[in-house]
This record gives C-alpha cells, structure tokens and sequence, in this order.
C-alpha cells in the first residue's frame, strides 16, 4: 500500500486534503506534516494537531522559522506590520499586482522541499498540498499557481530519483469547491482555523477570514466561523 504525506496548516484547504488522503490511502498510511514559520500566533498548529488525531493519523512538526527571518511579512512574529483586513482583491490594489503583505517568501517551496525529504524517509510516494485557484489569483500568492504546481512537482519528482509526486488536487478549483468537496467527505470544519489572528474567536475581516465565509455560504453553511 502507497503512504501520503500531507502538509496540514489547521485550515480549510489543507484539511479537506488530508481527508481525501485518508479515503484514498486509510489512516494508517497517512502522514500529516505541519511547519511553524515564524507566526504570530499557535492557533493553526494546535488545529492541525487536533485534526491529525481525528483522523487517526501519524502527525509531525518541524520548525523554519529561520527560514524567514529577514522577511517583513505581517503574518510574522518578528514584523510589526498590521495584519490588513480587506479582501485580496482590495490589497492587490495597493500592490500593484505584486504579492500581498500576508504572502510568506516562498513558502509553498521550502514547505514542499522539506516535506520531500520527510516522506522520502518515511516511506511516502506522494505529497498533498492544498494550494487553490483563488489564492493565486492575481499573484497574492505566487506560489499557490499551478504554473509553480506543475514545476515543483517537476522538480521533487526529478529530486526523489523519481519516487516521490506532489498533488495539489485543487490547484484549478475555488475554495468554494474546496469546501464542497470536504461537506461530501465530512470533514470538520468546525475544528479548523483559518483566520491570521490568533484571538479567541476569528475576526472575520482579514483576506483569508473573508474568503473562508464566502466559501461557506456558496454552500449553504452559515454556522461556522
């Protein structure tokens, strides 16, 4: 039996491939890897941990922070930049097309690359990501593209002696058709989190609050933060 490995940051995305890794490959030959960066707040980890234990499966952390150091992302404990909280749209705006504040210099790259090496050693074929179609629309976030997809799973491929893939199985579909994807697989999505805050509750206004709540309601969920 194949195993998977899955990056798993606590949030809509990275849970619903988790639990289609689950289906395809059952708990036991399923991996969850979740990576601290540096941000400002534990709330995505510890939903992660909480999910990985649901669904019954292995479940690893490493630390990068490092990594980004020099970065003067908002999401970041070091920076003193405020968190914006309008749309995406709004803050490409204000960027002039390039990536918004919230953008972490390459993380889908180093997060990938050292996954790579983690399921090379555990015995893993493939990696799922959960990069979609609306956080890379209009480069906030370059690394969520498929044209990034298609060339790192190139490369790791190449890398791996040919052993290992990456799947981004909604690379080309909106979080809209994320979430109901995860509503026919079950998922709990009343575990995950996605907001940029680490408050009690989700302040619901930044980029990634505001595209998990339009997510929801194209689904007829309006009950979950």
């Amino acid at each position: 039996m194949e195993k998977a490995l899955v990056l798993m940051s606590g949030g809509v995305d990275s849970t619903t491939c988790l639990a289609l890794a689950v289906e395809k490959y059952k708990k036991e030959n399923v991996v969850a890897l979740s990576v601290s960066y540096g941000q400002k707040h534990t709330r995505e980890i510890a939903a992660a941990e909480d999910l990985a234990q649901y669904y019954g499966v292995e479940y690893i952390t490493i630390d990068l922070a490092p990594m980004f150091a020099y970065s003067n992302c908002t999401l970041l404990t070091h920076t003193g930049g405020e968190i914006p909280h309008t749309s995406y749209a709004e803050q490409l705006k204000e960027t002039d097309g390039t990536p918004v504040s919230t953008y972490v210099p390459f993380r889908n790259g180093l997060f990938l690359s050292a996954a790579a090496s983690i399921a090379l050693s555990k015995g893993c074929s493939v990696i799922y990501y959960g990069a979609h179609r609306d956080d890379a629309a209009g480069s906030a976030y370059p690394d969520c593209s498929s044209e990034f997809h298609d060339a790192i799973r190139q490369a790791i491929y190449l890398g791996s002696g040919k052993q290992l893939t990456v799947s981004a199985p909604f690379v080309d579909k909106t979080k809209a058709d994320v979430v109901r994807i995860g509503k026919e697989l079950g998922v709990p999505y009343e575990r995950t989190w996605s907001c940029y805050e680490g408050k009690d509750k989700p302040c619901g206004v930044c980029g990634t609050c505001r595209d998990r709540k339009a997510a929801f309601v194209a689904n007829g969920i309006l009950d979950i933060d």
